[in-house]
């Protein structure tokens, strides 16, 4: 058995790839429309894992996008959060901050954070290695909202 994807409805395909690819850096592997289901599927990877996507499907995470739909998703408590390693934790949450995105769990500690999509999935930054030194202003930052 291996491990193949994680699927997330979203309401605003254009919005979800502003968010997942521009914003958070994830690139796309493939775009399927599937015109007799009036459904979109489109498959993200994290740089890192590129190559490997392309050899062998690593984890990838798969937006799934329901034409003329204005149903509203949710989330229960069985579903946690998706969680990525990330270069500089610092810098990736300043460049979500200054494009608008709730900093939900600042990186107070240098290690970890929390965000939500535009679609209200959880999404968990580790910081790759040791923590970094606390700094300002996420050392005295407040959380907002839950994650």
């Amino acid at each position: 058995m291996r491990y193949v994807h994680t699927m997330v409805r979203v309401t605003d395909l254009d919005e979800s790839l502003h968010f997942w690819c521009d914003l958070m850096g994830l690139v796309k592997t493939s775009h399927k429309d599937y015109e007799d289901g009036q459904f979109t599927l489109v498959y993200l990877a994290a740089p890192a894992d590129m190559e490997r996507a392309k050899a062998e499907r690593s984890p990838e995470l798969e937006l799934t996008y329901n034409w003329n739909s204005d149903e509203k998703y949710s989330t229960g408590r069985s579903f946690g959060h998706l969680a990525y390693r990330v270069d500089d934790i610092y810098a990736t949450c300043q460049k979500l901050m200054d494009n608008g995105v709730t900093i939900n769990r600042p990186p107070r500690d240098g290690r970890m954070a929390f965000v939500k999509s535009p679609d209200g999935i959880s999404v968990e930054f580790l910081q790759e290695g040791d923590a970094l030194p606390a700094q300002e202003p996420w050392a005295s930052m407040e959380n907002t909202g839950d994650w």
